[in-house]
């Protein structure tokens, strides 16, 4: 393809000429030339601007010669000049074209360095990028969609009361030999060949038989102890213990039993729902009811936004921007690889070669490149936006994960616009998502929760 030169004028006071160079699909490349005179004028600006503030050995505050501070750090200056100047002018040599980046061009400096530092060569530099595709979105209102619904049944309600009692069960001292799933109340110390250990001593601990909290082995040899009784436990400290003097060490542990208590699992009634704060029975049993329809809810929202993404993709077919699809395809496969080595792969995956299945995330990665770019531009043209207040609720929500460290996580976001921004896509996307489902035809299906956690699983 034959070059074409375009002169823009005056980008904040710097002339510049751009030529493109290669126009293939959605890849671009320029080379844009900004004359030295220019540079040089920037230069002498700078140079006005800070000679207030200079200080050197010699002369009295604010009054360093321009000459000097040129020779001083002149080459400093242009250095920072022409950072800036490239950042100015591939950004609006874009603009200029009405062309939107898939991806961060990649910008390379022609000519001798050396010269254009010392302001006797003009910048010159080429630019390569890939643009986002042309497209017209599929009209949303066309979109029928099933929803599957879920109402919490009776026996659901009832057996996920069950469950809450049983985590608040309590212990009554009872008579008689300890039993799994019993509690007993214990002092102990443990020693290796006859010496006692640093943290091996204790009084009144409570052990739950079959809590798994000790040592393995040691549970089960208090089933069958009634209170008063001295009984010595012998272990084994597992190889991957966290104390490095302890690993695959043998140990007894002396113990007396002072008290057996059997588990109380309370009575679901008003008493009960008053000792979790709740006003009576019924209150227990709406909030539960509330809890119940929220996760099923959640299962919905998972179900007809995959409905939702499957249509639209099968509404869009463009050019995708090669680097885009490769950055998620690299995304995937190193998850992959990861399971792998852990493994964690799927039984359907041990059986393909690497060349299969890395064929099939390849269109899995085309597929998820393809419809953030379509919901993308929904977004644009609809004007949809993230407010500071969703934005915030979303940071504060992020670093609660990290309890004594909130303050730390939010700086590190606030300071690095990258991982903001990949707070925000998230969010940007339901906002879309509930714009599209807002137009479209959206049918609800009274199903099983077996149907709609099988179609969940399915995903």
């Amino acid at each position: 393809m034959p070059e074409r030169a375009q002169t823009i004028q005056y980008i904040r006071g710097s002339l510049m000429d751009v030529t493109e160079t290669k126009s293939e699909g959605l890849s671009r490349e320029f080379r844009v030339s900004i004359p030295k005179g220019e540079l040089a004028d920037k230069l002498k600006a700078k140079i006005k601007e800070i000679q207030p503030k200079v200080q050197l050995k010699g002369f009295r505050p604010g009054k360093v010669p321009d000459a000097h501070i040129r020779k001083m750090y002149g080459k400093s200056i242009m250095g920072d000049i022409v950072n800036d100047v490239v950042q100015e002018t591939s950004t609006k040599a874009l603009e200029e074209k009405a062309l939107r980046a898939a991806s961060r061009p990649s910008i390379k400096l022609e000519g001798d360095q050396e010269k254009l530092i010392n302001g006797e060569a003009d910048l010159d530099y080429h630019m390569t990028l890939e643009i986002m595709p042309e497209f017209e979105p599929a009209d949303v209102a066309g979109i029928s969609i099933e929803r599957m619904v879920v109402e919490p049944t009776e026996e659901e309600l009832n057996e996920a009361l069950g469950k809450l009692a049983a985590n608040n069960k309590s212990y009554e001292t009872k008579e008689g030999e300890a039993e799994k799933d019993d509690a007993v109340v214990i002092d102990f110390i443990g020693r290796i060949d006859g010496e006692a250990f640093e943290g091996g001593a204790a009084e009144g601990t409570t052990l739950v038989i079959g809590s798994n909290r000790f040592i393995p082995g040691f549970e089960d040899q208090l089933i069958g102890a009634k209170a008063g009784d001295k009984k010595d436990v012998n272990v084994s400290f597992p190889d991957d213990y966290p104390v490095d003097t302890l690993k695959g060490k043998p140990a007894v542990f002396e113990t007396t039993v002072k008290e057996v208590k059997a588990p109380k699992t309370p009575e679901i009634g008003e008493d009960f729902a008053k000792t979790l704060g709740l006003e009576n029975l019924d209150a227990l049993k709406n909030a539960m009811k509330a809890q119940l329809s929220g996760e099923l809810s959640q299962a919905t929202r998972q179900q007809v936004k995959r409905v939702l993404l499957d249509a639209l993709d099968e509404k869009h077919s463009f050019d995708l921007p090669p680097m885009m699809v490769k950055a998620e395809f690299d995304q995937i496969w190193a998850q992959f690889e990861a399971e792998k080595n852990a493994g964690r792969l799927s039984d359907e995956d041990k059986g393909k070669s690497d060349e299969d299945l890395k064929g099939e995330y390849h269109k899995i990665a085309e597929r998820r490149v393809r419809l953030g770019l379509v919901l993308a531009e929904i977004g644009r043209r609809a004007n949809v936006d993230i407010t500071n207040e969703e934005l915030g609720a979303a940071l504060r929500q992020e670093a609660q994960r990290y309890p004594g460290q909130e303050k730390q996580v939010i700086e590190f976001y606030r300071n690095n616009p990258g991982a903001l921004a990949q707070l925000r896509a998230p969010i940007y996307e339901e906002k879309v998502v509930d714009l599209i489902l807002s137009k479209a035809t959206v049918t609800d299906k009274p199903v099983t929760r077996e149907e709609l956690m099988k179609e969940v699983g399915e995903e």
